[in-house]
């Protein structure tokens, strides 16, 4: 594998305060807004704080998919929800944590411990979490 790697997007603006971002090498536009929160933001379509709390939640993920490969670790579904909190920090406003809940159920509970191991390993190992300011806290349910 190459390092490093790019990937490139592009952002424009349609109105009010609402952009689409698209990328040359990917199908799909994704609509992105102010968030509600703020002045004049707009319910029901992802924001820039939406789509951080997903890039950490979906990096723990594809980490874990690989971890879980590489430890042989039997399981049959994995969830995980997130919370990122905002709030102010020296005047300016920032995600100062997020929390994963991953959902783990496995073939056989013999492996509860290794799986909470994998966890952990993948949480540390998670590019996206690595990148950033903000705290990642782990809350795991194993079944």
């Amino acid at each position: 594998m190459a390092i490093p790697h790019t990937y490139q997007i592009h952002l424009n603006w349609l109105e009010a305060r609402k952009g689409v971002l698209q990328s040359d090498v990917l199908g799909q536009k994704i609509e992105v807004v102010t968030p509600p929160d703020f002045p004049k933001g707009i319910a029901g379509l992802w924001s820039p704080e939406h789509l951080f709390v997903a890039s950490v939640s979906s990096c723990f993920m594809t980490t874990f998919l690989a971890v879980a490969e590489n430890s042989n670790l039997d399981f049959t579904s994995f969830s995980c929800n997130a919370i990122g909190t905002l709030d102010r920090v020296d005047g300016k406003f920032c995600i100062t944590e997020i929390t994963l809940f991953p959902v783990l159920t496995l073939v056989t509970m013999e492996q509860k411990e290794k799986a909470h191991r994998v966890l952990e390993m993948s949480e540390k190992a998670c590019l996206i979490s690595n990148s950033i300011n903000s705290k990642v806290y782990l809350q795991p349910q194993i079944q």
